[in-house]
């Protein structure tokens, strides 16, 4: 008999899921299973206490997982989502403020230059400052070929993953003071490319030289700038037209950890980019693929 303790929290979902398409932006609470954001799960130390986040796609998937961790960390958080998104939004707002942290909530457009510049204001003006920018919010949809791929999706998911990320961090540096933290979430599909995700494999290589390329620049204000690169990651991307549903169903398999991660699993690595405990890491990209080792 094996005297080995399971050392695991939870026993995560493992594949096969049910069909579950929703129409995009998707939401969190649609899924089946609902994914882990750590709602119960994460517990904080105190690790960036006093802190000030703007997180975008902080409604739902990772953005959420990060929003929940930054605020039991101690950080006041404004998250940015999309109108179609307040469901998920309002509980989120809810779990920040449980903390007896400072919540503010900014729906928009992020393919929108002036609402960019407006989400950063905001978000520095009712926080009282800003000293952490996640830059997370993403499109993907799949196509089967570049034969049907059309300019306005393409337009679309280059506006949202690549245009909206220099728009925000541009209009941030205006607020962020020496020892701020900028976290991009770029993806293994910036290295390790799916013929279905043309476009969007293309943003999430551009976040990666974005990300390298403006960690060289700051770096004499003090200011650090890092990347995840995420792997099969359960959130509303997959099933809103990110995957076919046949893949969707068997969302994570290939992975050597034979499941998608939860959000809850990688919030972690955020905390830790964002923490003092960092103060000399920059210009990195680091990856949880389930043991794949893309990175």
């Amino acid at each position: 008999m094996s005297t080995h303790k399971n050392l695991n929290p939870v026993e995560y979902p493992v594949p096969p899921f049910v069909e579950q398409p929703q129409p995009s932006p998707g939401l969190a609470g649609k899924m089946i299973p609902v994914p882990d954001h750590g709602e119960k799960s994460y517990k904080g130390s105190g690790r960036l206490a006093g802190r000030k986040a703007l997180i975008t796609g902080g409604d739902s998937g990772i953005g959420r997982a990060v929003a929940i961790a930054y605020a039991r960390e101690g950080a006041d958080v404004a998250i940015g989502y999309l109108p179609e998104e307040e469901p998920d939004a309002v509980e989120v707002i809810r779990l920040i403020e449980a903390e007896g942290r400072r919540a503010v909530a900014l729906p928009g457009d992020i393919r929108s230059e002036a609402f960019c510049q407006k989400l950063v204001k905001d978000a520095a003006e009712k926080l009282g400052g800003l000293d952490i920018l996640v830059n997370n919010a993403g499109r993907q949809q799949y196509n089967e070929s570049i034969r049907t791929l059309s300019t306005e999706d393409f337009d679309a998911t280059f506006k949202t993953n690549v245009y909206a990320m220099f728009w925000i961090t541009k209009a941030a540096l205006d607020y962020l003071p020496r020892g701020a933290s900028i976290i991009n979430t770029s993806s293994v599909q910036a290295y390790k490319p799916s013929e279905i995700l043309l476009d969007y494999a293309q943003t999430k290589a551009c976040i990666v030289a974005f990300t390298k390329s403006l960690a060289k620049q700051l770096g004499k204000e003090g200011i650090r700038v890092n990347a995840v690169a995420p792997g099969p990651y359960w959130t509303p991307l997959q099933s809103s037209g990110g995957q076919p549903q046949e893949k969707v169903m068997q969302f994570g398999e290939s992975a050597p950890l034979g499941r998608p991660g939860q959000p809850a699993e990688i919030a972690s690595l955020y905390v830790t980019m964002a923490s003092v405990e960092s103060s000399y890491t920059s210009g990195q990209v680091w990856c949880s693929d389930g043991g794949t080792g893309t990175l």
